[in-house]
């Protein structure tokens, strides 16, 4: 079976930081892309950050220069350092990943941002 963990998250004041963490098993995770959505209630999953299997990572447009994902291969887990956080960044966050042509998702995380 698979299963993807996620710890972290919370409340934090704007200009603050968190870290997310999503651990995996059941899939061969040296060899998967991971990635970070985000989702506001009534609206869709955003992607944030996506790692692929050779570390060359992608960022959405809102977080770059803030966030930073990376993975620990040993450890089966993919990060999130979130910086810098604004009240936009406000949202449930899901690591993601793709195996055997199935999507898998974490449980989900909310943080939220204070002024």
């Amino acid at each position: 079976q698979v299963h993807l963990v996620q710890s972290g998250g919370g409340l934090v004041q704007a200009g603050g930081s968190l870290r997310l963490s999503c651990r995996t098993s059941g899939i061969n995770f040296k060899i998967s892309r991971m990635a970070w959505y985000r989702q506001d209630p009534g609206k869709q999953r955003d992607l944030v950050a996506a790692i692929s299997s050779d570390g060359s990572t992608n960022y959405a447009d809102s977080v770059k220069g803030r966030f930073s994902i990376s993975r620990d291969n040993a450890r089966a887990t993919v990060y999130l350092q979130m910086n810098s956080l604004k009240l936009e960044d406000t949202a449930n966050y899901y690591c993601q990943t793709t195996w055997r042509a199935l999507n898998y998702w974490g449980q989900g995380t909310q943080v939220t941002v204070s002024s």
